[in-house]
């Protein structure tokens, strides 16, 4: 099947044709993604991006070269795709190491229970748990951040990848939507808050 490639560089290959190529390559490629990533899985999904972005770059008569050409491309793109996932795994794991530091340091000198306090019962902690839960998660995820995990709105919009003032507009609307929601419970008595 790869010499039948080679003989027509120009034409777009056809599933067939990939196919029989990908059979024949596949297995080397894939090794080389497993020694570029940090898992199988990781591999696996290094190699699809990269023979994307060249079926992409050949659809689009982007592609400089034939056939030969393409595994020097797989290659380097596999390798870069590879760093970079690398690069965002790290970044990821230390916001999380930071922010789990930062939690423990937090608890470990003050702990502050979500609705646990002389003046609230189970009941009026369910509902509150309850109408909070009802809220869009955009609203109830910085709510959560700002109230229990003490984070200042630049640090939620860190964390969300969303800016300070949005944070700060999705916590004053989440605010005003738990608000309202709990006004009927308060009308009705139900709620002594």
């Amino acid at each position: 099947m790869a010499a039948s490639l080679s003989v027509v560089p120009d034409a777009k290959p056809t599933p067939s044709d990939w196919r029989g190529w990908l059979q024949e390559y596949g297995p080397r490629l894939l090794l080389f993604a497993r020694q570029q990533t940090r898992s199988h899985e990781d591999a696996e999904d290094v190699l699809q991006d990269a023979i994307v972005k060249l079926i992409g770059k050949i659809n689009n008569n982007e592609f400089v070269g034939g056939t030969d050409a393409w595994m020097p491309y797989l290659y380097t793109t596999i390798r870069r795709l590879s760093i970079d996932l690398s690069r965002r795994d790290d970044r990821r794991k230390r916001r999380e190491d930071t922010v789990g530091t930062d939690i423990e340091d937090d608890q470990s000198a003050t702990f502050h229970p979500w609705f646990d306090s002389h003046s609230s019962d189970d009941e009026t902690r369910a509902q509150l748990e309850e109408k909070l839960k009802e809220l869009p998660e955009k609203f109830a995820e910085v709510i959560v951040m700002k109230i229990w995990g003490e984070r200042t709105f630049a640090e939620i919009g860190d964390i969300l990848g969303i800016s300070q003032n949005t944070a700060a507009s999705r916590y004053r609307y989440g605010l005003e939507a738990l608000k309202k929601s709990l006004g009927g419970a308060r009308r009705r008595g139900d709620l002594s808050i």
